[in-house]
């Protein structure tokens, strides 16, 4: 067996392993590390955990995503009823800001605009829009309004990840440009690179979080 079919047998595992997907509705081809989804799921929401049930297989360098979103023959919804939804639904969260949140909805497909504070608002807003029946996509355009002080801006996040017992001031690096953060050095695990993505994510202003940090050898 070939390193291609080894690959896609593997990912077709993880996929019947993965209890949100119906696997018998994905299929899967690999070559050089490169792996393609194709076939047709339910919701968003079974779309984005086979792409995820993926991306965690050993040997997966990149995922090609052309699964279809297809709702049930016997149901229907078109873009007024899911934009309708969506308002309700975010007017429900008290994390997300008020009427901060303007949707279009085209073709089944949501996008998102406005203007907020921090990045657990903007998250908040996508993970409601990816759990609605009838919605095929999100285009988040969802801005943070940027801090103006970025030197005060990467000693916050500096002393917040120090604080971690994650975390040796001497192994991670923070510099950052107007809102836009720079992580570099090393971490032991990748779990402990995602907590220092997120830990910058959580200073207010922050409106991009690039994450240059490295798994030590």
């Amino acid at each position: 067996m070939s390193q291609n079919d080894k690959l896609q047998q593997a990912v077709l595992a993880e996929l019947h392993w993965e209890p949100s997907v119906t696997a018998a509705h994905i299929g899967v081809t690999a070559n050089a590390g490169i792996v393609t989804l194709t076939g047709h799921v339910d919701n968003l929401v079974e779309k984005l955990a086979a792409e995820a049930a993926a991306r965690r297989v050993k040997g997966v360098k990149a995922v090609v995503e052309e699964i279809e979103v297809r709702l049930p023959f016997d149901v229907t919804r078109n873009d007024e009823d899911i934009a309708a939804a969506v308002i309700n639904r975010l007017a429900w969260d008290v994390s997300v800001p008020s009427d901060a949140i303007k949707v279009k909805v085209e073709g089944g497909w949501v996008t998102l605009s406005g203007e907020i504070k921090w990045q657990f608002q903007r998250i908040a807003a996508v993970d409601h829009v990816h759990r609605l029946l009838g919605v095929r996509g999100v285009s988040n355009q969802i801005t943070i309004r940027p801090v103006v002080n970025a030197s005060d801006l990467s000693d916050e996040i500096t002393h917040a990840l120090h604080r971690s017992w994650f975390f040796d001031p001497l192994t991670v690096t923070v510099r950052a440009e107007g809102g836009t953060v720079r992580l570099g050095g090393s971490v032991e695990t990748p779990h402990e690179r995602q907590v220092a993505a997120a830990t910058a994510w959580s200073a207010p202003g922050v409106i991009d979080v690039i994450n240059d940090i490295e798994i030590a050898d």
